[in-house]
């Protein structure tokens, strides 16, 4: 058996189903909470509990007869402003601190762990004169004057970017960010107590059916989707020159049965990504074209919280998981241009 929390909702709905095609039983843990739910998606079925993975009396009775965990449950995106802060702190940290209590009371020692790119803060760089370089937050009067690209912070030259790996520095850059590092971080020290196997799977920019509608608390896809849906031009911030990788929710799906299929003593983290970066006015460009909506509005507006390129290095995924997505850039906008979003 395994359980699956927030297996209801974006990601982890379709965890579950690549789970059940494989022939796995599969217990499902959901609070349903409101930042991403406003009813029982219409493609919940199975086996499943709502409940909370903060209360513990639930997380005991959820992890009976449980092989293996896959974490999803988590509050996600940049949030609406501070007063968000114990929420996500609630959810994503204190919800995997009492999930790992009960692993260990409950003799469940595999746990694949839904972590993030944001951990990284901003990507890979280099200098001309330094070499590889870790910029530190962009300063706010570079961003007002249209200047979006990160300097060096020894000299204040320009940067180039390049692929991060997962052993870069981690930098969290806002409390979401901070929250996904907590997490591998308790998950590391789970495993070292425990002798658990821990895979950490740090997303990057998915997208693809079952993204929630409407909603702040939700990746740029989906952002740009829902104003497409109401009509509205898809609202690029900055000059839509930030690079990322987008990867579909399928091929995410896809790492997490590898990362099952493939247990590890100890903690691990890995890149989930496509391996085909592209910036966010052209995932922008590419859903209104593919949606026949409005062209996107570059705004210049930011976000301290946003960081410029994250592209990911997805070599350690293939080498030790033997995953590397599938789904093509073209072919999967196409389809989430005119997919169902979740309400």
């Amino acid at each position: 058996m395994i359980l699956v929390t927030g297996g209801a909702g974006f990601i982890g709905s379709h965890v579950v189903d690549a789970l059940r095609a494989a022939g796995e039983r599969v217990r499902v843990l959901d609070v349903l909470h409101p930042a991403a739910h406003r009813s029982v998606p219409s493609y919940v079925d199975g086996e499943w509990v709502r409940g909370d993975v903060r209360d513990a009396d639930t997380v005991r009775t959820v992890l009976s007869d449980v092989d293996a965990v896959v974490h999803q449950a988590a509050m996600v995106g940049l949030g609406v402003d501070t007063d968000d802060t114990p929420e996500y702190v609630g959810c994503n940290d204190l919800g995997t601190a009492v999930l790992l209590a009960g692993m260990a009371r409950a003799g469940v020692r595999r746990l694949v762990l839904a972590s993030s790119m944001v951990v990284y803060g901003e990507g890979r760089y280099t200098c001309p004169g330094h070499g590889t370089v870790h910029p530190g937050p962009r300063r706010a009067d570079d961003l007002d004057a249209g200047r979006y690209e990160p300097r060096c912070p020894d000299c204040g030259s320009w940067l180039a970017s390049g692929l991060v790996a997962e052993d870069a520095p981690t930098d969290p850059r806002n409390t979401y960010a901070a929250t996904k590092l907590a997490q591998e971080h308790l998950a590391a020290a789970w495993a070292r107590t425990t002798g658990g196997a821990v895979t950490a799977l740090r997303y990057h920019n998915v997208y693809g059916p079952r993204m929630p509608r409407d909603t702040p608390y939700a990746g740029v896809a989906a952002l740009f989707r829902s104003a497409l849906e109401r009509g509205e031009p898809p609202r690029v911030y900055e000059d839509g020159g930030q690079r990322r990788d987008f990867v579909h929710v399928r091929d995410v799906a896809a790492a997490n049965l590898a990362a099952l299929a493939a247990p590890r003593d100890g903690f691990h983290a890995y890149n989930v990504a496509s391996g085909q970066p592209h910036t966010v006015g052209e995932m922008a460009a590419a859903l209104a074209e593919a949606f026949g909506g409005p062209a996107p509005e570059v705004t210049g507006q930011y976000r301290l919280g946003d960081v410029r390129h994250v592209v990911a290095a997805p070599d350690r995924a293939a080498a030790d998981l033997g995953f590397r997505a599938t789904t093509g850039f073209a072919e999967g906008v196409a389809e989430f241009a005119t997919a169902a979003l979740r309400a």
